[in-house]
């Protein structure tokens, strides 16, 4: 999908500068969507030479954990034939299909690299690869949440004479068969990668833990926790803080003698501090089975061991560091002040930064609601506040 293609007549002639959409994720191809919809000409601007190129380097056992009715982006549904948890091939399968469908305006292997205000004060200068500079009315910044790979800085490490990765680079278990494996970090990805490792013959995983995680059944008795997270999210946060404490105890057994104490504190406190419950596809029984060992969080590095926060040094033969990303907006966007301390837009959705009229982004949250669901109703949101300063 290197060229553009031809919008389709239905959507009405465009006209003026064109809006401007970086990354051809699920984010910037609803946002590309939803603008043509309302007759805004966009363009989607993708560095690599596809769609969907974070979901393609996910590693394989990955499938949504948000139900596929609800994770359908807009004038699309997800097929149900991908069944109700949809794998990640079948996510990159629909993100082509999606694009190919709205004959969406697509223009791969180019990378920008500064989004600045147009010397005219009207719309905005994007520098791209190969010389490019590229003027649009307005730009919508969907580069996606999990952008660039985040490694502690932790002493000692060139020290360390095992093999190293950080999860974005793990696939599946079978080059680690046989072999003693700390994963670092019980996020969503850490949990899913050391079960993983232990269904896929890991001789010894191990699973480094700071903070204890909330813990939530993906679907009980059929009920998707993404239903709860999406009747919940508006309430006030001690209230459902309050209401998480005995669902646990009843949907969830306690796994203190195994290392894994339930948090102290509050379910939705802790996803207002960006941390989503860890939803369980097998951790539980492999935790309660001894398969996967809880072990105090990586301190550093020491003589070709690892140095654990309780003290003890050991010797796995890999170190798998699921430790999240950054969203790498620096560069792209924080010299026009609509980033915060965290490096995170300061502005949202349909809402702009008030020196920032027509910059948007769309995809920089975590919401208990559902990723792909918010992503779709913030291209509606977008699209909306794009047309209504058209008018």
């Amino acid at each position: 999908m290197s060229d553009s293609s031809t919008p389709p007549h239905s959507f009405g002639p465009p006209t003026g500068r064109p809006v401007y959409v970086i990354g051809a994720g699920p984010g910037g191809l609803a946002a590309a969507y939803a603008l043509r919809a309302r007759g805004v000409r966009a363009v989607v601007l993708e560095k690599s030479d596809r769609v969907g190129a974070s979901w393609r380097r996910h590693y394989d056992r990955l499938h949504l954990h948000t139900t596929r009715r609800l994770s359908g982006l807009p004038g699309l549904p997800i097929p149900r034939r991908f069944g109700r948890w949809v794998s990640r091939d079948n996510v990159v399968r629909y993100l082509e299909k999606y694009a190919e469908h709205h004959e969406l305006e697509i223009v791969t292997g180019v990378e920008v690299s500064r989004v600045e205000r147009a010397a005219d004060g009207d719309g905005w200068l994007l520098r791209a690869s190969g010389g490019r500079e590229l003027t649009g009315r307005a730009v919508v910044v969907a580069t996606g949440f999990n952008h660039t790979p985040r490694v502690p800085d932790w002493p000692g490490r060139d020290t360390y004479t095992g093999e190293f990765l950080h999860a974005s680079a793990y696939r599946d278990a079978r080059p680690f068969a046989g072999r003693d494996v700390l994963v670092v970090g019980v996020g969503n990805t850490g949990a899913e990668i050391a079960v993983d490792l232990v269904e896929g013959g890991a001789a010894r995983v191990r699973l480094a833990v700071r903070n204890a995680p909330h813990i939530v059944r993906r679907s009980t008795a059929g009920w998707a926790a993404q239903y709860t997270g999406i009747l919940v999210r508006r309430l006030p946060v001690r209230l459902v803080d309050r209401l998480a404490r005995p669902m646990a105890r009843l949907s969830t057994p306690d796994l203190s003698a195994h290392g894994l104490p339930r948090p102290d504190t509050g379910l939705y406190s802790r996803v207002r501090q960006g941390a989503i419950p860890v939803q369980d596809v097998g951790l539980i029984d492999a935790v309660q089975q001894g398969r996967v060992e809880i072990v105090a969080a990586l301190e550093g590095f020491e003589d070709g061991k690892v140095v654990l926060a309780d003290g003890d040094r050991i010797s796995p033969d890999a170190v798998i560091a699921a430790t999240g990303y950054t969203r790498a907006l620096e560069e792209l966007v924080g010299h026009l002040g609509v980033l915060d301390e965290r490096g995170r837009p300061v502005a949202h959705g349909p809402r702009t930064a008030a020196d920032a009229q027509g910059l948007y982004f769309t995809g920089y949250t975590n919401p208990i609601s559902g990723m792909l669901r918010e992503l779709a109703r913030d291209a509606e949101r977008i699209a909306r506040a794009v047309a209504r300063k058209r008018a």
